[in-house]
C-alpha cells in the first residue's frame, strides 16, 4: 500500500491535471481485466467497459476541478483504508494477480475506481423489485409554490416507494405537524398525501405555511421539497368614481388599470361597459402592466368607453372596473369615417405632427433582471404623430432568431428560455416621419440553482467503493449543504467509511450498515434544489431475467442478437459458450454487449447450435441456454415476366419459389400494389397465376409475394392488353413474338477521365427485332441502388462511348427494347470512378419566398450525383436587400433550403446560390430576386361613392398605400338598408387592377353600405366603409330647392313674367281705347249728360267702369295721369325689382312710387314707367 501511495503521489506531481486525466482515461480503457482482478469490490464485467470508459470521460472534467485539499483527502483516505482479515481481496488467486502488475497499474486502477460509481442498476422486474431491500425514494410531490382554491379541500401530495414500505410524517413551518390533533387533516392510506377537509367548516387561510414530507423506513429517510401552501385570493375592485378624461386630439393618453393584487395575478383585458372588446392596433394597445396606451388620441376614440377587466384563475370570476369616458378636444368636430384611411389622416383632421417620445419605459435607459430558463419580456411603448413604428436590436450581436418573437404590434420583444448569453444591452427604436428616439435596456441574467450533476442512487456490493456527487451552478454561485436521513451531516454519527470533499461524498469499503438516504440542498438568493440519493448495499447472487431455453430461428446470412439479461451484486461477469465448449465467444463474428447480448454479424450454417450464457460473481453463478436454428432464405427463382396479350386470350404469370421446408410458405398476389381479388376468370396455384379471357381491366402490374414467418421475397411484372388485330399476312408475323432476352457480358474499355466505352452481347430478339438499347447507370453515393437512364442507342449497335461526369462511381446495365416490350436489365458491369473537379453549374430553380411575414425561405433544386463533381457538395447562399449598398449575407447549407429571419414585410432581396465541393466552387451564380413574406394590406385609399342617377351607383378607389405583398384582388361587400331594415349582403371580387365598379340599384328607395378591402396571399386587409347618398325622394326635393336658388332660373322666370305683364297691359289699353273720345278744349270741362255726338249718330264704346275717376286729368294724347290710389299698380311694390313668390305669382311694381307732395309739385312731369311708355306709344 505504501508503494501504491508513493506511485500515486508521484503521478499527481508529474502530470498536470488535464494531462493526468487524459492519461488515466486511456489507462481505464486498456486495463479492463486488471481492474476486474485487482479489486473485485467494484467489479465491472468485460462487456461493460465501453460504458465504463464513457463514464470515465464524463468524469474527466470533475477530476480537473479537484482542489488540492480534495486531492489530499483522497490520499489520506487511501492511506487509512482498513484491511480486514479474511476479506475477499486476501484470496490466493487475487493475491497472485495483485503481485503481477507493476505499481503504476495500481495507481491507474485506483483513479479509474474513483471516477466511476453506481455500477449496479436494479432491473424493473417486479419480482426483483419486491425482494430487494431499498431505502425510501420520493416518487411524487406537490410543487414548491402550491396555490389552492379556497372553495375546495386542500391536497398536499407526497408519495414514496421503498422496501419495506415507508411511513410518513410532516413538518409545518419547520415544526412537527401533529395530524392526529386536527380533525380536518388526514393522510391517505399507504401514502403521505395530506387531505384537509373543510366540509364541516374552517378557514383555508389558517393552514397557509411551509410544509415538508418525510418518508422513512429502517434503511433511511427521504425528504420532499419545502412546499409553500398559499390560498388563492381574488379581492374586489375598490369603489371609485372616475371623471371623464379630457384630452386634446393627437395627444398621448394612458388609462391605468391598477388591478387588485390577486394570487395568482389576474389576467387583464380591456372591454367597453357593454362587454365589447377594445380593438387594439399599433396606435392603441395594452401594456404588460395592464394599462391601456394611446400613442395619439383621435376623435373616433370617443365612440366607446373603456373598462379594465381582471380574470382570476382559480375562482373563474371576472371583475370589471368602472369605465373611463373620453372627451376629445378637436379642431375638426366632424368624425368623418373616410378620414380614418386617409393617407395623411392627421393633417386632414388638423392634428399637428410630433416626434416620438416614450410612454413606457420612461427616459432613455433602464435595466431588467431575468432568471435563467424564464422568458425575458422587453417592452417599449411610444407616443407620436403619426403613430411610431418600433424596431428592436441588440448591441454587439443579433437577436436570437430561434427563440425571439415580437408581440403587441412589435412593442414587446419576448425571448424564451433565457440563458447567460442573452444578457447584454438591447434597445428599441421608435420612429415616424418626424424623427426617431431610442431606449436602451440593460439585461442581467441571474440563475436559481440548476443541476450540473444531480446525485443518483448508489447501489453497491459489500466492500465496494463509490461516491455521491452534487454539483449545481447558479448566479450567484449556490452553496451546497449535505444531510443524511433529514439531519445535517455534521450532526450525524461519524462514519469512518465516509468522507465529504466539497460537493462529493466518497464511500470506502461500504457495508450493510452504510445504508442511508442522503440529501443535497443547493441554494442561492433566487431559489434552491433538493435531491435525495440513497446508498444501498446489496449482496445478491447472479440471477437470469429472461425465460429459460429459448428457441431463436434466423435466416441464413442475416445478423442476429441473442439476449441474456442478468442481475447480481457484485455485478457478475458474463460469458457465452456454444454447444458446451469451454472457449468464450467474443471477437471475430461475435460481439458481446454490456447488457449481456451476443450479436452474430452474419449467420452461417455452422452457427446453428445451443448457446449458453453464464453470469458469475463471488456469491455464485447462474446460466441460461438459447437454441439457435438457421433457416434457408425464401427466394423466387422463376419470376413473372412482362407480357403483351390480346383481349380474350389466356395469360399465365409464373412465380416459382424456393424456401426452407421447415417453414410454412404463403404466396400472395397484388395488382397495382393492391391485394388481387381471385375471381372466376383467375386460377391461383403454388407457382403461377392464370388469367382466362383477358380483358382491358386486367392490364396493370402484378406482384408475387412469397413469405414465411421469418422473411419474404417479391417479384413484379406488367401485363399489357391489346385490342383485336388483323390476321398476320407474313410468315414472321405468324411466329409468336416476345420480349428480347437480356444483354450479357458487359465490358468497360477505353477508360478515360470523362468517358468510357461500354460493350455488350445482345440477347435473343424472340422474333421481334431489337429497336433500341437503353444504357442505365447507378452510383453509390447520393442514391445507391437507384438506376437512372444514361443514354439510348439504336438496336443495330452493341458498343458505345459514354460521356461521364466527375467524381461518380459508375455501374452500368443495358436494356433491350423491341415492339413487344423491354427485356430484363442485364447484369451490372464493374464499377468505374471518375476523378473529381469543381462544380460546373449551380442549382436551378432558386427562389425566395416568404412563409411568414417576417422571413424569406430560399429554396433550390439540389444537384444530383452527375453534377456534384466532388465530395461534400454544399451550397453557398448569399442574400441582401435590393437597391441597397449593404454587404452580402452568406451561409453554407448542405440541404436545399434556408430561412432568413427578421425581415421586413415584402421587401425585395437579391439572392445567389453557388455550388461548392472539396475541389472548389462552381461558377459565379446568377442573381435572383426574391421577396420576404407578405402581410395583410392596408385599406384602399380614396374610396368614393357617387350616384349620377336613380338607377346606378358608381364606386371608385385607389390602391392601398401599403400593399404589403402582391395584390391578388379586391373584395367588395355591400348591403341595402332602409332605416333599421337590412337586405342580403352581396359580395363582389375584383382583379387587382380594377379600381372602378358600377352597380345597378335594385330599388330607388334604399341606401347602400359598401365595405371594400384589398387581398394578398395572406388574406384580406383593413376595410374601408362608405354609404350611398340619401334616398331618392329626399334627393328630388333637394334638387328642386337647389334649382329654385339658381340665378339663371330666377332671371328666366322674371323675363317670362315681364312678357306676360306687357301683354296684359297692351290688352288693357286696347280695351280702354275701344270707343271714340271727344276732344275737349279745356281739361276741366266735364261732359254733359247729353253728348252732341248722339245727334249725329256717334257711339261711345266706353262704359262707366272704364271712365277715369273724378279729378283725373286726361292729356291731349288720351293718357290718364296717374294719381295715388290703393288700386294703382305702383302701390304693389316698394321700389324694388319685380319678383316671384314661392307659388310663382308676380310681386312688384312698374314704376317708382312718388310721394304725394312730389306728384302735386310737378304735375306736368310723370314718372317714367313701363305703363307710361306703353301709353305714349299707343
Amino acid at each position: 500500500m505504501n508503494r501504491l501511495r508513493t506511485t500515486k503521489q508521484s503521478l499527481f506531481s508529474f502530470f498536470p491535471r488535464v494531462t493526468l486525466g487524459l492519461f488515466m482515461l486511456l489507462l481505464c480503457d486498456r486495463l479492463i481485466d486488471l481492474c476486474a482482478i485487482w479489486d473485485p469490490g467494484v467489479f465491472l464485467p468485460a462487456a461493460g467497459w465501453k460504458r465504463a470508459s464513457d463514464i470515465a470521460r464524463r468524469r474527466l472534467n470533475e477530476a480537473e476541478t479537484l482542489s488540492s485539499v480534495q486531492e489530499a483527502q483522497l490520499e489520506r483516505l487511501e492511506a487509512a483504508r482498513p484491511r480486514r482479515p479474511g476479506s475477499r481481496e486476501r484470496g490466493p488467486m487475487l493475491r497472485m494477480a495483485r503481485q503481477q502488475p507493476p505499481p503504476w497499474v495500481h495507481a491507474a486502477v485506483l483513479f479509474c475506481l474513483l471516477s466511476l460509481s453506481g455500477a449496479i442498476e436494479i432491473p424493473m422486474d417486479p419480482s426483483i423489485q419486491n425482494e430487494l431491500s431499498q431505502p425510501p425514494t420520493i416518487t411524487k410531490q406537490s410543487v414548491k409554490d402550491h396555490i389552492v382554491d379556497p372553495r375546495d379541500n386542500i391536497l398536499i401530495e407526497c408519495e414514496a416507494k421503498g422496501n419495506p414500505a415507508p411511513s410518513f410524517h410532516w413538518t409545518r413551518n419547520s415544526k412537527f405537524f401533529n395530524i392526529a390533533k386536527d380533525p380536518r387533516v388526514s393522510m391517505r392510506r399507504r401514502s403521505g398525501t395530506l387531505v384537509i377537509d373543510f366540509r364541516s367548516g374552517g378557514r383555508p387561510e389558517d393552514y397557509e405555511g411551509e410544509y415538508q414530507c418525510f418518508a422513512r423506513n429502517k434503511f433511511g429517510t427521504a425528504l420532499s421539497n419545502r412546499i409553500r401552501l398559499q390560498v388563492s385570493k381574488s379581492p374586489l375592485w375598490p369603489k371609485e368614481n372616475l371623471d371623464p378624461v379630457v384630452v386634446q386630439e393627437g395627444a398621448p393618453l394612458t388609462l391605468q388599470c391598477n388591478p387588485p393584487p390577486g394570487l395568482p395575478s389576474p389576467v387583464i383585458f380591456w372591454m367597453s361597459s357593454s362587454m365589447e372588446p377594445i380593438t387594439q392596433d399599433k396606435r392603441v394597445s395594452q401594456g404588460h402592466n395592464g394599462d391601456l396606451y394611446f400613442s395619439n388620441v383621435m376623435l373616433q376614440d370617443t365612440q366607446t368607453d373603456y373598462s379594465c377587466n381582471a380574470r382570476f384563475h382559480f375562482t373563474h370570476t371576472i371583475q370589471q372596473k368602472n369605465a373611463f369616458t373620453l372627451r376629445v378636444l378637436t379642431n375638426n368636430p366632424y368624425n368623418d369615417s373616410s378620414l380614418r384611411n386617409h393617407p395623411d389622416m392627421y393633417s386632414a383632421r388638423g392634428v399637428a405632427e410630433r416626434t416620438p417620445s416614450f410612454m413606457y419605459p420612461q427616459g432613455t435607459a433602464s435595466s431588467q433582471m431575468v432568471l435563467r430558463g424564464m422568458d425575458l419580456l422587453l417592452e417599449c411603448i411610444a407616443s407620436g404623430v403619426p403613430t411610431p413604428d418600433i424596431a428592436w436590436y441588440k448591441k454587439g450581436g443579433d437577436l436570437p432568431s430561434d427563440k425571439a418573437k415580437f408581440e403587441n404590434f412589435n412593442k414587446a420583444l419576448r425571448i424564451t428560455n433565457v440563458s447567460e448569453e442573452d444578457s447584454g444591452e438591447y434597445f428599441c427604436l421608435a420612429s415616424n416621419k418626424m424623427g426617431s428616439i431610442r431606449h436602451t435596456i440593460s439585461v442581467r441574467v441571474k440563475a436559481a440553482p440548476y443541476w450540473l450533476d444531480e446525485p443518483k442512487n448508489l447501489i453497491l456490493a459489500p466492500g465496494e467503493d463509490g461516491r455521491l456527487v452534487c454539483r449545481a451552478n447558479g448566479n450567484p454561485k449556490p452553496t451546497v449543504q449535505w444531510m443524511v436521513n433529514g439531519e445535517p451531516l455534521q450532526s450525524a454519527p461519524r462514519n469512518p467509511n465516509r468522507e465529504v470533499a466539497g460537493d462529493t461524498i466518497i464511500f470506502r469499503d461500504t457495508q450493510i450498515s452504510s445504508r442511508a438516504v442522503y440529501q443535497c440542498n443547493t441554494s442561492n438568493e433566487h431559489g434552491y434544489l433538493l435531491a435525495n440519493a440513497f446508498v444501498s448495499v446489496l449482496d445478491v447472487p447472479p440471477r437470469m431475467l429472461s425465460p429459460r431455453n429459448q428457441l431463436i430461428r434466423v435466416i441464413l446470412y442475416n445478423r442476429t442478437r441473442l439476449d441474456c439479461p442478468f442481475f447480481g451484486s457484485p455485478i457478475p461477469t458474463l460469458r457465452w459458450f456454444k454447444n458446451g465448449q469451454g472457449s468464450n465467444l467474443d471477437g471475430g463474428n461475435y460481439h458481446v454487449y454490456e447488457n449481456g447480448s451476443l450479436e452474430i454479424e452474419m449467420i452461417r450454417k455452422e452457427d446453428q447450435g445451443i448457446y449458453t450464457c453464464v453470469a458469475t460473481n463471488i456469491l455464485g453463478k447462474a446460466e441460461n441456454q438459447v437454441r439457435l436454428e438457421v433457416k434457408d432464405p425464401t427466394r423466387i427463382f422463376r419470376m413473372p415476366e412482362d407480357q403483351v396479350a390480346k383481349r380474350g386470350t389466356t395469360v399465365q404469370l409464373e412465380c416459382r419459389v424456393k424456401h426452407d421446408p421447415s417453414l410454412k410458405l404463403t404466396v400472395a398476389w397484388l395488382k397495382d400494389d393492391e391485394p388481387l381479388y381471385i375471381g372466376n376468370r383467375m386460377k391461383k396455384e403454388d407457382d403461377s397465376l392464370t388469367i382466362f379471357g383477358v380483358a382491358e381491366r386486367d392490364q396493370g402490374s402484378y406482384t408475387c409475394i412469397a413469405s414465411t414467418e421469418l422473411d419474404q421475397d417479391l417479384a413484379k411484372a406488367y401485363l399489357t392488353v391489346l385490342a383485336d388485330q388483323a390476321t398476320p399476312t407474313n410468315r414472321l408475323a405468324a411466329l409468336p413474338k416476345g420480349r428480347p432476352d437480356r444483354p450479357r457480358d458487359l465490358e468497360l474499355t477505353d477508360l478515360a477521365e470523362r468517358s468510357v466505352r461500354l460493350t455488350w452481347i445482345p440477347g435473343d430478339d424472340n422474333n421481334s427485332p431489337i429497336t433500341d438499347y437503353v444504357v442505365q447507370f447507378e452510383e453509390d453515393q447520393f442514391q445507391p441502388g437507384v438506376w437512372h437512364d444514361h443514354s439510348k442507342f439504336p438496336g443495330s449497335v452493341n458498343s458505345a462511348v459514354l460521356q461521364l461526369s466527375p467524381y461518380v462511381n459508375y455501374q452500368f446495365r443495358v436494356i433491350a427494347i423491341n415492339e413487344v416490350g423491354s427485356s430484363h436489365p442485364s447484369l451490372p458491369s464493374e464499377r468505374y470512378r471518375t476523378s473529381g473537379a469543381p462544380p460546373e453549374s449551380n442549382p436551378a430553380d432558386v427562389k425566395g419566398e416568404g412563409t411568414r411575414k417576417n422571413n424569406m425561405e430560399i429554396t433550390w433544386t439540389p444537384m444530383n450525383a452527375t453534377s456534384a463533381f466532388g465530395p461534400n457538395l454544399r451550397y453557398i447562399v448569399k442574400w441582401r436587400r435590393r437597391e441597397t449598398r449593404e454587404t452580402w449575407n452568406n451561409v453554407t447549407v448542405w440541404g436545399s433550403r434556408y430561412v432568413v429571419g427578421q425581415t421586413p414585410v415584402y421587401v425585395p432581396y437579391e439572392i445567389r446560390v453557388q455550388a461548392e465541393n472539396d475541389f472548389g466552387k462552381g461558377p459565379e451564380p446568377n442573381t435572383v430576386i426574391g421577396y420576404s413574406g407578405e402581410d395583410l394590406p392596408s385599406a384602399p385609399r380614396r374610396f368614393r361613392v357617387r350616384q349620377p342617377n336613380l338607377e346606378t351607383i358608381n364606386l371608385e378607389w385607389d390602391h392601398p398605400e401599403h400593399p404589403n405583398g402582391i395584390l391578388i384582388g379586391y373584395t367588395l361587400k355591400y348591403v341595402a338598408f332602409n332605416g333599421t331594415k337590412l337586405g342580403k349582403q352581396m359580395v363582389e371580387n375584383f382583379s387587382p387592377n380594377q379600381t372602378k365598379f358600377t352597380m345597378q340599384r335594385a330599388d330607388p328607395v334604399s341606401r347602400y353600405r359598401f365595405t371594400l378591402s384589398a387581398r394578398t396571399q395572406v388574406g384580406s386587409g383593413e376595410a374601408v366603409t362608405e354609404e350611398s347618398p340619401a334616398p331618392p325622394n329626399e334627393a328630388y326635393t333637394n334638387n328642386q330647392a337647389d334649382i329654385a336658388t339658381q340665378g339663371w332660373f330666377i332671371g328666366l322666370m322674371c323675363a317670362i313674367a315681364l312678357l306676360v305683364l306687357i301683354l296684359l297691359v297692351v290688352c288693357f289699353i286696347k280695351r280702354s281705347r275701344g270707343g271714340k273720345y271727344p276732344v275737349r278744349e279745356k281739361k276741366d270741362v266735364p261732359l254733359g249728360p247729353e253728348d252732341p255726338k248722339e245727334e249725329d249718330g256717334s257711339f261711345d264704346y266706353s262704359d262707366e267702369d272704364n271712365k277715369p275717376l273724378q279729378g283725373s286729368q286726361t292729356s291731349l294724347d288720351g293718357t290718364i295721369k296717374q294719381q295715388e290710389s290703393d288700386d294703382s299698380l305702383v302701390d304693389y311694390g316698394e321700389g324694388g325689382e319685380g319678383q316671384f313668390n314661392e307659388d310663382g305669382s308676380f310681386i312688384g311694381q312698374y314704376t317708382v312710387k312718388k310721394d304725394k307732395e312730389e306728384t302735386e309739385g310737378n304735375e306736368s312731369s310723370e314718372a317714367t314707367s313701363p305703363v307710361n311708355a306703353i301709353y305714349s306709344l299707343a
